[in-house]
């Protein structure tokens, strides 16, 4: 019989043991892997469930929009395989996973005794998977999954810890870089085998049932404090319309966001029901990630994540909206808007909780490195990859970090300059924050940044614009909006910047391309700045005089501000 509660010491042991374990999986994953995208720049999430499906622990800066599809996969997997111990399955299909499909599953089941007993399970970006997924994504060139590279539905690639050498084969003969993808593949299959023996390690020091029962205690605490907090909020329904953009708009209409947020007892309802419907853009996915993701800030921010953070929020997302899209739909960008509507949940309830909500961040989940091609000089192909940030958004008592990653994607960094530059054909000759590109306010937003690189050899860059370019991101009490992003390329032999918006933009050889990302939004009146914290700003940089006095009414003359100027200044502002 399984206890009901496991005694204080064992349980606070177990509590930590199981974050342990995705931790762990994760530093083999990293060390082992083969690509930019996963060693440097972190693009993974592992973690470790139940048999049913339920998250016991993932690890502490796995990507954050992950969180709420590793278990559909397991469960899926469920209810159309059996399995055995040594068994390792693959899947990346739309219609589960509800990502394009770089990001690939790996996991294996971990038996305690006889009984099935949970998983480990990992999802990493690839960066190809055959068709025009090359990079990050197929873009706009793929209509439809088919399009977009190899779908692998649960499919089975070890039985019984030995492998299936035709579907391997199969896998690596349909992409264009196996030595990458297959080593990492490799690299998962180890994470996973590494999480399985952790498993076991725990089921047989503690024993099957007091190692089940702290499983579901964690769960049902993990419960109950997020249901204390989401109590001292106050009871109301809350709402907030956006857009985002997605190039469907003749097609579609424009792709709304609307969020409805219903505050009742200890229960929240996030409805998205009113969100724009399935597109025939890029921009679908499957996915419950943004209102998981806008809840757990709202909770536990900074606690290990479990099942139980999430058994006290109801989610509306009807099949059909672009979120929730059916099958098949094209989904190379899925992920792009989960930012803005997280925004959206977040100022939708920004009059119930003033004192914790920021204004928005760059809310584009985009503004990376892309350049890829033959180098003729080795005769190899080769891809430069790296996720770049933007800024966040002012907060009710500072401002908003710079150069940062979205909400969506976790402890994701950008890629070193030296590894770049030693692994591919081009040259980084500018990383640097954006002057006057964050909103205003009593505290600013984060400011964007400027990369501007060098192809050395001919090849193709990314270079969609954000989706946030025509709805840039907004301040609240009055701050103002985060200046937009910017791509430009300049052709060898010409002086001219051209602004562009496009995928696989094939270039020669000594091309210069320039990403600018967005700024964050700013919170409160830019009035009420403090004016030494402008005076800073411009000495670093990164507020110009013009924007000092004509945004923040401060008069900066020879280094110093003068106080009768800015006085004067601001109160004619006011009125």
């Amino acid at each position: 019989m399984i206890p009901t509660k496991t005694d204080p010491v064992t349980l606070e042991v177990l509590r930590s043991a199981f974050p342990a374990i995705p931790n762990e999986m994760s530093h083999v994953l990293r060390r082992t892997s083969y690509n930019l995208m996963i060693y440097e720049v972190g693009d993974y999430s592992c973690a470790i469930l139940d048999a049913d499906g339920n998250l016991i622990a993932q690890n502490a800066g796995g990507v954050s929009h992950f969180v709420a599809d590793l278990g559909p996969v397991i469960r899926d997997g469920c209810k159309r395989l059996e399995f055995a111990p040594g068994d390792v399955v693959i899947t990346n299909h739309q219609a589960v996973c509800g990502q394009h499909l770089n990001n690939v599953c790996v996991y294996m089941p971990f038996f305690s005794g006889d009984r099935l007993a949970g998983f480990a399970i990992n999802r990493a970006h690839w960066i190809d998977v055959g068709g025009y997924s090359t990079g990050s994504g197929a873009g706009r060139l793929a209509t439809d999954p088919w399009l977009e590279g190899l779908q692998l539905d649960q499919v089975k690639i070890y039985e019984g810890g030995r492998p299936i050498r035709p579907m391997l084969d199969l896998i690596a003969t349909n992409i264009r870089y196996p030595e990458s993808s297959m080593g990492d593949l490799r690299a998962q299959i180890s994470s996973c085998r590494l999480g399985v023996k952790r498993l076991g390690e725990l089921y047989a020091k503690y024993g099957d049932d007091v190692t089940t029962a702290a499983i579901r205690q964690i769960f049902n605490e993990t419960e109950a404090r997020c249901r204390n907090i989401i109590a001292s909020f106050a009871d109301g329904t809350y709402e907030f319309t956006t857009a985002f953009d997605d190039g469907a708009e003749k097609v579609d209409g424009p792709l709304v966001v609307h969020v409805r947020v219903t505050v009742a007892g200890e229960e929240m309802t996030i409805d998205l029901s009113g969100c724009a419907k399935q597109r025939h853009s890029i921009f679908n996915s499957r996915t419950l990630a943004a209102p998981y993701i806008a809840y757990k800030a709202l909770t536990l921010p900074v606690e290990p994540v479990n099942e139980g953070a999430f058994r006290a929020l109801n989610v509306i997302l009807p099949e059909g909206t672009f979120m929730m899209a059916r099958f098949p739909a094209a989904m190379a960008a899925w992920s792009a808007a989960l930012p803005t509507v997280i925004d959206a949940i977040l100022a939708a309830l920004a009059p119930a909780l003033p004192d914790r909500i920021p204004a928005a961040h760059k809310g584009y989940l985009g503004d990376q490195i892309t350049f890829f091609g033959n180098d003729p000089r080795t005769g190899k192909n080769f891809i430069a990859q790296s996720i770049e940030g933007g800024g966040w958004g002012g907060r009710p008592f500072e401002d908003g970090p710079s150069a940062s990653v979205t909400i969506c994607q976790g402890d994701v960094r950008n890629s070193p300059i030296e590894a770049l530059e030693q692994r591919c054909p081009v040259i980084l000759e500018r990383r640097e924050l954006r002057t006057d590109s964050a909103g205003p306010g009593k505290f600013r937003g984060g400011f964007g940044h400027t990369l501007q690189l060098r192809g050395l050899v001919p090849g193709k860059w990314n270079l969609p614009l954000s989706g946030r370019h025509k709805n840039p991101a907004w301040g609240l009490w009055g701050g103002g909006q985060g200046q937009r992003g910017a791509r430009r390329v300049r052709l060898p032999g010409t002086d001219e910047w051209i602004d562009v918006d496009a995928y696989q933009y094939e270039v020669p050889a000594q091309t210069q391309v320039i990403i600018q990302s967005s700024g964050g939004g700013g919170w409160g009146n830019p009035l009420e700045r403090d004016p030494a914290a402008v005076l800073r700003d411009t000495i670093d940089g990164l507020t110009s005089l013009e924007a000092a006095r004509e945004q923040y009414g401060v008069v900066i003359v020879d280094g110093a501000i003068d106080r009768a100027a800015t006085d004067a200044l601001r109160q004619a502002a006011t009125g």
